[in-house]
């Protein structure tokens, strides 16, 4: 691919199947991606505009760093001076919690806790919190057991921990804070796709559609400007050949290429004119819904390798089974007392049992016995083939905003999910866990298409995705997408985040019905 080396405005001497991603009708003149200077130095009043660039996400990145720096410096000493403040004297402590606190932070950001692009991204930032806090108590044992140092056992126990945890917290409210203005349109990465208008287009959409994460989309560059003006309403900025130019007058932060137009070797050159520009590559695999621990690069005689993972190892799934046991067995334990005051009024205040079984399917189409509380009347099963008309049909679920089957107790035990709380005993029994997709009918999995099936690979969950994303706000189709996603990417780690983020959904009652 050397004519790109040396490209020139004529372009006529590319081979086939090599320099095309170039050859498309452009807005500049054409420039080497390999020169020393690939794009003309403009300043333009929307680079130039201090407002904008005061408000980019190359400032407020920088700032948001700082300030978890210095939200794990506080939250370290404070943890450390609160538990050893007791025994030791004032000086004493205050100089362990020093330490403590400088030591935290620098494991922090040798693990890369404190990198840009990490930042704002919950699993990352958290991950890094944990391997920090896991590092620094490494530390202090080999100080106490291989140099003799008097480490307070205390702080080892509950320190550490508590140091651990409020880190978290401090992160979840920085995080917070960043996607609230983020949603107003700052802290943003001005954003340029590059690639085919089908790809494009759909990179576009999801972009668009999360803009937590921090993605604005400025424009498109596509093969030629011989076709449409917009891809899927962002508007074409200019040809492939332009986007180094491009990138350089919008002083644009990150370019996504997508599709299959520009090769590896290509790509290899505009790396190297994207760093000249002061902007970030970043490639979207022609992979759907493959989370980024399932990837590994394997460097493969001169190759790039992209390895999926495609199933979970046997360690994982018995430490997820471990731990559903366990919470489930703690949380019934605990919770007993609301779920029996919860029976009472069950049975107080509507004819039938307290305790409704249904048959259900679970993993690989395995049926079980699933336990809940009674919601609805006890003739709810026989009316229900009369509502079918009535109510709403989306995809296989039957929904029904004002359902008359519901009981007034009902109603309130659904919108604090209380009704859930009996199938603790089908995760300790082994026929659920504590996430994973909805545990559906029989008669809905007879109606499933193919790739549907695929939510029959795991145990069905007590909350999973879908719940924490909407619950019955949600369509089928959005549903099964966000099912299959947790199917293909489930960790410990994402099940312990829907943990976390269902308590919230149960507090808020969003998406109840």
């Amino acid at each position: 691919m050397g004519e790109q080396m040396t490209l020139t405005a004529d372009h006529s001497t590319s081979r086939s199947g090599e320099g095309g991603e170039r050859r498309g009708r452009a807005a500049e003149p054409r420039r080497s991606w390999a020169s020393t200077q690939p794009f003309e130095p403009r300043r333009t009043r929307d680079n130039a505009d201090p407002f904008v660039l005061a408000h980019g996400w190359r400032v407020v990145g920088a700032r948001y760093v700082l300030a978890a720096v210095a939200s794990d410096v506080v939250v370290a000493f404070a943890a450390c001076l609160t538990v050893l403040g007791g025994p030791y004297p004032f000086g004493e402590a205050a100089a362990w919690a020093a330490t403590a606190a400088a030591a935290f932070v620098v494991l922090v950001a040798v693990l890369g806790g404190y990198r840009r692009e990490h930042a704002a991204d919950g699993p990352a930032e958290f991950q890094s919190v944990l391997r920090g806090a896991v590092g620094l108590v490494l530390v202090l044992m080999v100080l106490g057991y291989v140099f003799r140092v008097p480490v307070p056992r205390s702080y080892v126990l509950v320190g550490v921990p508590a140091t651990m945890l409020l880190s978290w917290v401090a992160r979840h409210a920085l995080r917070r804070r960043l996607h609230r203005r983020r949603s107003h349109g700052s802290a943003m990465m001005r954003t340029v796709v590059v690639g085919d208008a089908l790809s494009a287009a759909r990179v576009v959409r999801d972009i668009s559609a999360a803009p937590h994460h921090g993605y604005r989309i400025e424009g498109v560059c596509v093969p030629s400007l011989d076709g449409p003006r917009q891809v899927a309403g962002a508007p074409v900025l200019g040809a492939v050949a332009d986007v180094v130019q491009v990138v350089a007058d919008r002083a644009a932060d990150v370019v996504l290429v997508t599709g299959s137009y520009l090769g590896g070797d290509a790509l290899r050159r505009l790396s190297w004119a994207l760093a000249r520009a002061g902007a970030q590559l970043v490639v979207v695999p022609d992979i759907v819904e493959v989370a980024g621990p399932r990837m590994t690069v394997r460097p493969t005689a001169g190759l790039s390798l992209l390895q999926v993972e495609v199933g979970a190892t046997r360690p994982r799934l018995v430490v997820k089974q471990v731990m559903d046991v366990v919470l489930a067995s703690a949380a019934l334990l605990v919770l007993s007392p609301v779920l029996a005051l919860a029976a009472l009024a069950v049975a107080r205040t509507s004819p039938g049992g307290a305790v409704y079984r249904q048959t259900r399917v679970g993993q690989d189409g395995r049926t079980f016995t699933m336990y809940k509380l009674r919601t609805m009347y006890r003739d709810a099963d026989e009316r229900r083939a009369a509502l079918l008309a009535s109510g709403v049909r989306d995809g296989v679920l039957f929904k029904m905003v004002d359902d008359p089957r519901i009981t007034p107790v009902g109603r309130v035990l659904r919108r604090l999910s209380l009704d859930e709380l009996p199938q603790l005993v089908n995760i300790i029994k082994g026929d659920m866990a504590l996430v994973g997709p909805r545990p559906p009918l029989l008669e809905e999995v007879e109606e499933y298409d193919d790739p549907v099936q695929r939510r029959l690979h795991v145990k069905p969950g007590l909350t999973g995705l879908w719940q924490v994303s909407g619950r019955s706000d949600l369509g089928w189709d959005e549903s099964v997408q966000l099912d299959l996603r947790y199917v293909d990417n489930w960790s410990v780690a994402m099940d312990l985040l829907i943990l976390w983020k269902t308590a919230r959904a149960v507090v808020t009652g969003a998406g109840a019905y």
